[in-house]
């Protein structure tokens, strides 16, 4: 029987949104007691910073390469994360000696597992040192370097949670991503599309906002129905799962022929239509699809979901949080990685055996 053991999950995801935060003990397995959670907003700095990242990115061929702004902004990154550790901490009364382990993603700026090349910006070793925790990080690269797709990782912590099966959670954050759950344990995931990124470029390009808010642009729009067929015509829709998204694998989509509403109405309706897409390739129809992330407080996506899929309901319906799932479940494959648990099967990242993953910081004096 494996140990409980009490552990902080932080998440930083491509909506680029900000830093999530999530306590949780657990013991890597059924045993699951969800803490407190909490959420550290990018300013307009910061996420300018990221997103210049994400540009100079481009260039790498190997993980360890950090052109441009890319050395600096990972050092700037980990002191981000540092303050949220600390910050939520101190206000639920943890500290070194309560924690046991961090789960610490990083801020994923190339994701490109044809190519063997994911690239998760944060120093592990940086935030031990200063947490005094141990933390586990980089826990894609293993799966990639065996020939998995790196992605999702957050299955495993889905079929943790699941109750009524078969059923579906989705993932709504900047790629949109699905995890399957039979009735006999089945376990299936892949990315599924867009999630919120290209409707948060499509406002910052437009309006020089960050994001949609609530969906305001995209109710007040018209979905251009060629438009939207064109994007669903992509050839990542006929690859069989598991398959998983660079953040800009949609980029080459031109729709600078429609209006900001009319745009970001038709971005919301891809998401949609693309997560119903996911579908095909379940085994039965899901109970219930239970949608996570920031993509659920965007009333279009919502509306679209609805009137594609049956049974859509939000994770707080079900006693859960959508906009800490992904924290807390950083936080359980950290544990899952301390026990030698894998964190990745064939059926979610297409790796041929089930893997173990993730690199241990230990504190330095």
């Amino acid at each position: 029987m494996s140990k409980t053991l009490r552990a902080i999950g932080l998440m930083s995801g491509t909506s680029l949104d900000g830093i999530d935060v999530a306590y949780l003990e657990t013991d890597g397995e059924g045993q699951v007691k969800r803490g407190p959670s909490a959420t550290y907003a990018y300013d307009e700095k910061q996420q300018a910073a990221l997103r210049q990242a994400l540009v100079d990115a481009l260039s790498i061929t190997g993980r360890s390469q950090r052109p441009g702004s890319l050395s600096k902004t990972e050092q700037a990154l980990t002191q981000w994360h540092i303050k949220a550790v600390e910050s939520f901490s101190k206000h639920h009364g943890l500290s070194d000696s309560n924690v046991d382990v961090i789960g610490f993603h990083g801020q994923t700026v190339l994701h490109k597992p044809e190519l063997g090349l994911t690239v998760q910006l944060g120093l592990g070793q940086a935030l031990a040192n200063a947490t005094k925790i141990p933390v586990v990080y980089d826990m894609r690269a293993a799966d990639v370097a065996a020939g998995g797709q790196g992605a999702p990782l957050v299955p495993i912590y889905h079929a943790a949670l699941a109750r009524a099966r078969p059923c579906a959670f989705v993932n709504i954050g900047g790629v949109a991503n699905v995890t399957f759950i039979g009735s006999t344990e089945e376990l299936l995931a892949f990315d599924t599309g867009p999630g919120n990124a290209l409707i948060n470029d499509w406002m910052m390009q437009h309006k020089g906002v960050a994001y949609d808010e609530g969906g305001a642009a995209a109710l007040r729009g018209k979905i251009s129905q060629s438009q939207l067929a064109t994007a669903m015509a992509h050839d990542f829709f006929v690859e069989k799962p598991p398959k998983s998204l660079d953040r800009n694998s949609f980029a080459g989509l031109d729709f600078t022929s429609l209006s900001l509403e009319d745009g970001a109405a038709t971005l919301a309706a891809f998401t949609a239509h693309a997560l119903a897409a996911s579908a095909k390739w379940f085994s039965a129809a899901p109970k219930q699809w239970i949608i996570c992330g920031g993509g659920r407080h965007n009333a279009a996506i919502m509306r679209d979901l609805q009137a594609v899929l049956p049974n859509v309901v939000i994770a707080e319906t079900l006693g859960l949080n959508g906009d800490s799932m992904e924290a807390e479940a950083w936080a359980y494959l950290a544990v899952r990685s301390l026990q030698g648990l894998p964190l990745t099967f064939p059926g979610t990242t297409g790796v041929k055996a089930a893997l173990t993953g993730g690199v241990l910081a230990k504190p330095t004096k």
